[in-house]
Order: C-alpha cells, then sequence, then structure tokens
C-alpha cells in the first residue's frame, strides 16, 4: 500500500539536463518541505546512454546511464527512486526490498524492467509526451533550414564562399505555402506540428493507422491517408512514429522510391524508423534534394558514416526535445506523482 508518511525517502537520480535540482525544486513545491531526498547527478549527456547487450546482467534495457552497484547502493533503503536514466532491472530490484515507487522522468521508461516492477508490485510512473512541445517546434525548424537553404548557405559562408547562385530560379527553395508537408505519426509530436503549420498555409497530409482527425483539424483541411499516398503527395515527408516492431526500418528503399522526385525527408523521431543505406541512395541519386535528421540508428554514428559527408543533408546531435520547458515540465509531472503516491491516490501516468 501506498505509504501516507510524508517522511518517505526519496532518492532522486539527475543528470546534467535533467538536473537533480529540479527535481528538488518540484518536489519541495509539490509536496512539501517534509520529504527527506538524496540526490545525485550522472554525467549524460557528455557521457553517451547505453544500451544492454543481449545476456546481460540488464539486457532488455535500453538508453540508461549508470552502474548498477552503485545505483542500488544510491537508492539503498528509499522509498521512491526518481531518475530519468538510472537503470533498474530485476536484480537491482530485488536488492532494494523498500522500494516502492520509480518516477520516471521521460516518455518511454525503457531503462527500467517494467514486467519485474509488476511482479514486486512496484509502481512505475513516467511523462508521456513531456517534450512534444519541444520536437515540435524544433521540426518547423529543420524543414526550414532545407526548404529555404539556410542549411546551404551557413555551410558555403563557413567555407568562405558567397553563392549567389542559390537565388537562381533553378537553384533557390519554395515557401512552405505552396508545398505539400506529410507527417507520418499523428500522436503527441505530430498533432503539434500540424498546429504549427497552420500559421505557413500548407497542404498538410497526415498518414497513421491508429489515428482519427479532429473536428479541428478537418476545418482546417488536414487529411488523413495511406503511408504510399503521402509519400508520393508530399514535398516534406517528417517523421513522428515510435519505434514498434512494426514500424521499425518503415522508411527503406521502396519507400524512398515512392516519394515525390525532389522531396525533402525530416526525422525528428528515432533512428531506427529508417534504413539509412536506402536514404543515402536516395539523397546521392538526386530523386530526394535534401534530409534533415536528428537521430541515428547508432547515436554517435561513427566518424565516417556516409550520410555525415553529403552535401545536402543537416544533422543535429538528437537535441530536438532538449528545452528549459521539458526539464521543468518533466520535473513538475514527476512530483505530483510522487505527491499522489505520498497521498494514496492512483497514479496518473501508470506505466
Amino acid at each position: 500500500m501506498p505509504s501516507a508518511d510524508i517522511r518517505a525517502t526519496v532518492a532522486i537520480v539527475g543528470d546534467r539536463f535533467m538536473e537533480a535540482r529540479a527535481f528538488r525544486s518540484a518536489l519541495a513545491a509539490a509536496c512539501g518541505d517534509g520529504l527527506a531526498t538524496r540526490a545525485v547527478d550522472l554525467a549524460w549527456p557528455d557521457v553517451p546512454m547505453r544500451n544492454a547487450e543481449p545476456g546481460s546482467a540488464l539486457a532488455g534495457l535500453r538508453e540508461y546511464l549508470g552502474e548498477p552497484a552503485e545505483i542500488v547502493d544510491f537508492v539503498g533503503d528509499a522509498e521512491i527512486l526518481v531518475t530519468h536514466l538510472a537503470p533498474l532491472s530485476d536484480a537491482m530490484m530485488g536488492a532494494l526490498p523498500a522500494l516502492r515507487l520509480v518516477a520516471v522522468s521521460r516518455g518511454g521508461p525503457v531503462n527500467i524492467d517494467l514486467a519485474s516492477a509488476r511482479r514486486r508490485g512496484v509502481r512505475v510512473v513516467n511523462v508521456p509526451g513531456r517534450n512534444a512541445s519541444a520536437v515540435a517546434e524544433f521540426t518547423i525548424g529543420a524543414i526550414l533550414a532545407e526548404t529555404r537553404l539556410i542549411r546551404a548557405g551557413h555551410e558555403s559562408l563557413r567555407r568562405g564562399e558567397w553563392r549567389g547562385d542559390l537565388y537562381r530560379a533553378d537553384v533557390t527553395g519554395r515557401e512552405l505555402s505552396e508545398l505539400t508537408v506529410g507527417i507520418v505519426g499523428y500522436g503527441e509530436v505530430g498533432t503539434r506540428v500540424v498546429r504549427l503549420l497552420r500559421a505557413f498555409g500548407c497542404r498538410t497530409l497526415v498518414a497513421d493507422p491508429y489515428a482519427r482527425l479532429s473536428n479541428a483539424d478537418r476545418a482546417a483541411g488536414v487529411e488523413l491517408v495511406l503511408l504510399d499516398e503521402l509519400l508520393a503527395g508530399s514535398d516534406v515527408v517528417s517523421l513522428h512514429a515510435r519505434v514498434t516492431p512494426e514500424t521499425t526500418g518503415m522508411m527503406d528503399a521502396a519507400r524512398f522510391a515512392r516519394m515525390r522526385p525532389g522531396a525533402i525527408f525530416v526525422n525528428t523521431a528515432r533512428g531506427p524508423l529508417v534504413d539509412y543505406d536506402a536514404l543515402h541512395d536516395a539523397l546521392v541519386s538526386g530523386h530526394l534534394r535534401g534530409a534533415m535528421l536528428e537521430t541515428f540508428g547508432i547515436e554517435p554514428p561513427p566518424a565516417d558514416w556516409p550520410l555525415l559527408k553529403l552535401p545536402n543533408v543537416t544533422l543535429t546531435p538528437h537535441i530536438a526535445g532538449a528545452s528549459l520547458r521539458t526539464v521543468a515540465y518533466a520535473a513538475a509531472r514527476v512530483a505530483d506523482e510522487v505527491r499522489r503516491y505520498l497521498a494514496g491516490e492512483p497514479p496518473l501516468q501508470p506505466c
């Protein structure tokens, strides 16, 4: 049963993005000053996240940071763990008998063994859509960087070249108001991107087998179509799907071939959605005019990765969701889940 004792101990494992001090501040605002906490910050993002190898003690856990023995020692007798990236395996939970609540400040708690938590009666909560606003804004910037040749102009000046040819009618970019933008995946991020695109006056297509358009969408002219129709009819294709067995590798050679010649491809979702060899071929051949890639199949990508060398690709190091608003929002939602647990209330976002 949830503890009603406000003196319950909370172990906070933050990092250099979701800092422990942000969690502490949010917990104080939500729960008052009577909550005992101890905190540590991991080195991410200065140190990359890890993914467990099959057969290892953390098998099945992804995108985590922290040594299991050190995390167990730190959490100790705490009843509540608040974290962003700390791993929590079955063996680790077995060594933490006092643990009753794990609050993870991310949309997908892939660093937690959820099946083990259920068996052991440990409540796990998360923050779906925590950075949806940030990613949606970033996506608009990514689209503009390609359609209006912002990246091309920037890179030429950095090389000491004045590319007046970017003003030529056969080279220059097109305004969003005259383009069709296809949004693949219509969840928290995709819906926000579509709302932001309305201001530009572009035609918007959406492909998502599980989505339904709202009355506001229909009134704004948003069209729900099949994926192949979207690819063939869009000047810009932007990915916003979740990684599932169904969507892994969904953008393969056949799908890139279906895209409109001269189209632009944007991925601010997840790397495993894309066959990057096929994308490379589509860009080198000129079938696609350009691409903006924010996420990759392997992070960081190898220094000799062919896509890093192409002149028609904009690349960023998986930062679309990084904003101070994301930090404040995620910390506040986690703190409210802790408050609800202490008050004996049901969780808002159980995993």
